[in-house]
């Protein structure tokens, strides 16, 4: 069978991937069948699935939005995954032409699509590096032109710190990157959290044992933490759907079926 052009050399075909289940889940193309059989089987278990990463996208589709209106021009997206289905740059762009943005990944083949669809827009820029090594993506040319000038930086974390185990210390990681920041600059996060489905946290906990990114789920005092030396902005820290919904009505009456626990926090 012929590689599909976004898929670079060596790439192992037979394990799936979180990113491309990512994109599964949210209707894209840019994924393998060995992704939808495991996307499949997490569905089995929790059906909600891809409604919670469409709720996921949403919500980071609000919160550039909320941070495009209030001036903010510059964005550094870290565990992009692939930018399609209302990225970053197309959200921020759209309201101010001028923003820049820097996705980072440690999955190449993220990377490697992202620089594809990306290679027309010099204000949109990609890097291959790990959150693991937060001094490495500080080092990178693109990020340190990002944060030059002192202009505030909106970090973004959205669904990516669930991956990162505690012996990693995700807090220490966090603080290396928030220290880096300059004053104004913001903190979006998304974190799986064991709160509103803890039974189904479980079981989706066991499947992604079996890839390469098993994910660790957080309760609420946990995700708040992440949120030191920020300042959260109303409504705090809620799930996704009630995190300044276009439509209040759009909330439900059971949004913690909706797992992920949000926030945005400015530095001061």
């Amino acid at each position: 069978m012929q590689q599909a052009n976004w898929v670079p050399a060596g790439t192992d075909l037979d394990k799936p991937n979180a990113a491309r289940m990512y994109d599964y889940y949210l209707g894209g193309s840019h994924n393998f069948e060995v992704d939808r059989m495991m996307a499949r089987k997490a569905m089995e278990l929790w059906p909600e699935l891809p409604e919670i990463m469409r709720a996921n996208r949403a919500f980071l589709r609000r919160a550039v939005q909320f941070l495009a209106e209030s001036g903010v021009t510059r964005f550094l997206d870290i565990g992009s995954g692939i930018p399609t289905f209302g990225a970053v740059h197309e959200v921020a762009q759209a309201i101010r032409p001028d923003s820049r943005v820097v996705y980072v990944d440690h999955d190449p083949i993220a990377v490697a699509h992202s620089r594809l669809l990306l290679k027309e827009d010099p204000q949109s820029l990609v890097v291959e590096a790990d959150l693991r090594d937060p001094a490495g993506i500080l080092a990178r040319p693109e990020v340190e032109a990002l944060l030059a000038d002192g202009e505030p930086v909106a970090l973004l974390l959205v669904s990516v710190l669930h991956f990162i185990t505690d012996e990693d210390d995700p807090y220490k990681l966090l603080r290396q990157l928030r220290d880096a920041l300059p004053s104004g600059s913001a903190l979006v996060m998304c974190h799986a959290s064991l709160e509103g489905r803890p039974d189904q946290a479980e079981a989706h906990q066991d499947l992604y044992k079996r890839t390469p990114t098993p994910i660790t789920m957080r309760n609420f005092a946990a995700v708040e933490k992440f949120f030191e030396g920020f300042e959260l902005l109303e409504p705090g820290l809620v799930y996704m759907p009630q995190w300044r919904p276009e439509d209040p009505e759009s909330v439900g009456p059971n949004p913690e079926r909706m797992t992920g626990l949000v926030g945005v926090g400015l530095k001061p």
